[in-house]
C-alpha cells in the first residue's frame, strides 16, 4: 500500500484545512487508517483512526470536537477536517495504514506511513 497525502499549508488561527491521504491498491476497504503529526523534536504523536468501514472513529483529547476523520472506499481515499485550528496544530501530519489489529494510537500498530504533508497554522 503506498499512502500519499495532500491538502497541508498556512492557515490562520482558527481556520480550517481538509487533508487527503490517497491509498494505491485494491484492498483499501480492509486497512484501518490512522493520522498522526509530528513537529521536529519531537515525538510522532497520535492523532485521528478510523476502522476499515468507518463504523469506529478515535481522536486524541487535544483535537476532539475540533477535527473529523472521514473515509471514502469507492475512492481509496481517508480524510482529516480540522476545523478550529490552533497554533500548536503545527506540525507534519502523517496517514498510516494497517492490515492488524493493534492498538489505534500506537505507531507500531500501523504498516504503511505517507510523506507526510506540512500544517502551519499562524496566530
Amino acid at each position: 500500500v503506498q499512502l500519499v497525502e495532500s491538502g497541508g499549508g498556512l492557515v490562520q488561527a482558527g481556520g480550517s484545512l481538509r487533508l487527503s491521504c490517497a491509498a494505491s491498491g485494491r484492498t483499501f476497504s480492509m486497512y484501518r487508517m490512522g493520522w498522526f503529526r509530528q513537529v521536529p523534536g519531537k515525538e510522532r504523536e497520535f492523532v485521528a483512526a478510523i476502522t476499515w468501514n468507518a463504523g469506529n472513529t478515535y481522536y486524541s483529547d487535544s483535537v476532539k470536537g475540533r477535527f473529523t476523520v472521514s473515509r471514502d472506499n469507492a475512492k481509496n481515499t481517508v480524510y482529516l477536517q480540522m476545523n478550529g485550528l490552533k497554533p500548536e496544530d503545527t506540525a507534519v501530519y502523517y496517514c498510516a495504514a494497517t492490515s492488524g489489529f493493534g492498538i489505534y494510537f500506537e505507531i507500531s500498530t500501523y504498516d504503511y506511513w505517507g510523506q507526510g504533508t506540512q500544517v502551519t497554522v499562524s496566530s
